[in-house]
């Protein structure tokens, strides 16, 4: 009777002992870190299943979704959804799947109407995801939705009604019942890594140095891809007219005053997305006839275009360019790095 009640009392200690939270137990072996709180836990546990579980309780309405929209995401997504540049198109391309390039949009190829509103949530705006409140992710949900004509124009979306939303290609996806199976690593025309370059479009965003410079991909960067295309351009007028090629003048660098130079890293981290491919009309840095007629205004007006916002026949432009979160001083120092670059 005493040894087994001494054997049990052992193998309750060590059960004990083993069933320790691991991050306690790391964090007691290297001494660093703390173990996660539940309200923590919970702020990364923010995933939603088809079937809506996971939505928060509240909602949004189209009419609003559109106001928020046009601010955030039109000089992307286009004014109804029809894509700028080479930024996703989100509305149309019903019948396309089966096509050689397919329109993959919301409405063409999305499975649930409660995972748009995590990705929206969990990634949008593209150069500040997790700044949305639930009510914006609502309101913009909606409008998408009703870009795609699955909602009308007074409905107003909730956590309640939005799983029973029924999308279009729902039906379109299937288990793939092929088996995993081990591939051959290949090691062949690798590059050298001591010359490959490491940066990103936007700061942690958009890494482009996982392509060997030159890669005729466009994931490899907006801006490498536009380069290469300008060239292919170049060689095939050449081809066809018989002139020679001629490569672009390097621009000589530009002294820049300290207010601008303050204002590159915002520049790289909110304004690059935009102004460095010219989406929306928006003047590209660097791009001196783009910028001259903006340039003969006064910097002021500039300014509190880019602070509060601006609609003109050349493109759009929202406060701060979405990012809302910047302060005056940081626009008006990003508008003095564009300005004095461009000019």
């Amino acid at each position: 009777m005493f040894r087994s009640l001494k054997k049990t009392l052992l193998a309750s200690i060590v059960g004990a002992a083993l069933f320790v939270p691991s991050s306690v137990y790391a964090g007691e072996k290297y001494s660093f870190g703390k173990a996660a709180t539940a309200e923590e836990i919970a702020g990364w546990d923010i995933d939603i299943r088809p079937d809506g579980k996971g939505l928060p309780n509240g909602g949004g309405s189209v009419e609003d979704g559109e106001v928020l929209y046009e601010q955030l995401c039109a000089t992307c997504h286009g004014l109804f959804g029809e894509g700028e540049a080479r930024w996703p198109v989100l509305a149309g391309g019903l019948g396309t799947l089966t096509e050689e390039r397919p329109t993959k949009t919301v409405g063409s190829y999305w499975p649930y109407a409660s995972t748009l509103y995590d990705y929206i949530r969990r990634a949008m705006p593209f150069t500040a995801p997790r700044s949305l409140t639930n009510e914006q992710t609502y309101q913009l949900t909606a409008y998408v939705l009703y870009l795609n004509e699955l909602v009308d124009e007074d409905f107003v979306l909730t956590h309640e009604n939005l799983a029973q939303i029924q999308m279009p290609n729902k039906d379109g996806f299937f288990v793939d019942p092929r088996p995993d199976v081990k591939n051959i690593r290949c090691m062949k025309d690798c590059d050298d890594p001591s010359r490959m370059k490491i940066e990103g479009t936007l700061k942690g965003i958009t890494p482009v140095g996982h392509f060997i410079e030159g890669a005729d991909a466009p994931a490899a960067s907006h801006e490498g891809q536009e380069d290469l295309e300008r060239e292919k351009a170049h060689a095939r007028k050449a081809a066809l007219t018989g002139e020679e090629v001629q490569e672009e003048a390097v621009p000589e660098a530009v002294q820049l005053s300290d207010k601008a130079i303050a204002g590159k890293e915002t520049f790289d981290n909110a304004c690059k997305v935009c102004h460095g491919s010219g989406i929306a009309g928006s003047p590209k840095l660097g791009d001196i006839e783009a910028w001259a007629p903006r340039v003969k205004q006064d910097l002021a007006v500039l300014v509190e275009h880019a602070i509060k916002g601006f609609s003109g026949a050349s493109g759009i432009m929202p406060p701060k360019g979405g990012r809302v979160d910047l302060s005056d001083q940081q626009v008006e120092e990003a508008v003095n790095y564009m300005v004095e670059s461009s000019k």
